[in-house]
């Protein structure tokens, strides 16, 4: 699939429960293009370099809710239903921010799932791919009665 990356990691420093928004989504665009249909589109948070240390990677208060970031459900909605994407992929354990009440029990990752399409968790080394031109392949083995799967992920690039 063609893959477009969209950098969000630098709000990611400044708020750790970010969510990536519509308007990171337009802002991409307007540099790169419009997402084109079938594409895979990757949220790079550089969350992927604190594993594989449990404790920064889950980032728990004193209360033991965890602070990741994710996507918003307004973002994911219109990357389905106005780009019509093939899958979504991002660094963090799941889609769906933890802190952020209103998407609570995973909102965004059913809806994905809901629309027949997929996610890819936990990627990494989305820093050294370009945010548009490279290509990406998702190999999944073949599974029996399993609740997820591992997933092997690369990028095919272009020369800078």
């Amino acid at each position: 699939m063609p893959l477009c990356v969209i950098n969000c990691s630098d709000k990611v420093k400044m708020n750790s429960d970010y969510a990536l928004s519509l308007d990171d989504i337009h802002d991409y665009e307007k540099i790169y293009g419009k997402i084109p249909k079938g594409a895979f589109v990757a949220m790079r948070s550089d969350w992927g370099k604190r594993w594989p240390s449990q404790e920064k990677f889950q980032n728990m208060d004193e209360y033991g809710e965890q602070h990741y970031p994710g996507w918003s459900l307004e973002a994911v909605k219109y990357l389905i239903e106005k780009r019509d994407v093939t899958a979504i992929g991002h660094e963090t354990f799941d889609t769906d921010p933890p802190f952020c009440k209103e998407q609570r029990y995973f909102q965004a990752e059913c809806y994905v799932l809901k629309q027949d399409r997929y996610q890819i968790e936990m990627l990494t080394n989305l820093d050294k791919i370009p945010e548009r031109g490279a290509i990406i392949f998702c190999i999944f083995v073949k599974q029996t009665n399993g609740t997820g799967f591992p997933v092997r992920c690369f990028a095919i690039c272009p020369n800078k």
